[in-house]
């Protein structure tokens, strides 16, 4: 439906194109260049309508109908989504993906505190380090101004 109204839209759009550009205008007369006082009527020389004027008159309102229509049509068609309001929403984490994301990081710190504990425990430890005679500090890094 909306196809033929596309289409009869166009042709009716093209018509009115042609039927304004064949038109004369009022005061287009070579008599009113030069006074003359027929074309100085309320209606010009030739009368109040003829068939031309009246056919662009309808064209006109059958222009207006079917854009009216075209309007309704796309009002009343679902809402579609752009690529970039879709890409929007995929990028977005869900609150479950953001639960899931801290629990992990819960579970990493947790790991590495685990085996921070277990390496100072641990008699390897104290076996590299020569049994219970004192480790000199590791120095620290330079530290750099940004």
């Amino acid at each position: 439906m909306e196809i033929v109204l596309w289409v009869v839209h166009i042709l009716v759009a093209l018509g009115l194109i042609g039927l304004v550009l064949l038109q004369q205008g009022k005061g287009a007369d070579i008599g009113a260049a030069f006074g003359s006082g027929a074309s100085n009527t309320v209606f010009g020389a030739r009368g109040s309508a003829n068939f031309l004027s009246r056919t662009t008159a309808v064209l006109a309102v059958l222009f207006f109908v079917t854009s009216l229509s075209l309007a309704y049509f796309v009002t009343a068609a679902p809402k579609r989504q752009s690529v970039i309001e879709r890409a929007a929403q995929s990028a977005t984490p869900e609150p479950e993906a953001k639960a899931k994301a801290a629990n992990e990081q819960e579970l990493v710190n947790q790991l590495s505190q685990q085996l921070k504990k277990s390496a100072d425990d641990s008699p390897r430890a104290d076996s590299a380090r020569g049994g219970d005679a004192p480790v000199a500090p590791a120095p620290e890094a330079p530290k750099q101004d940004k």
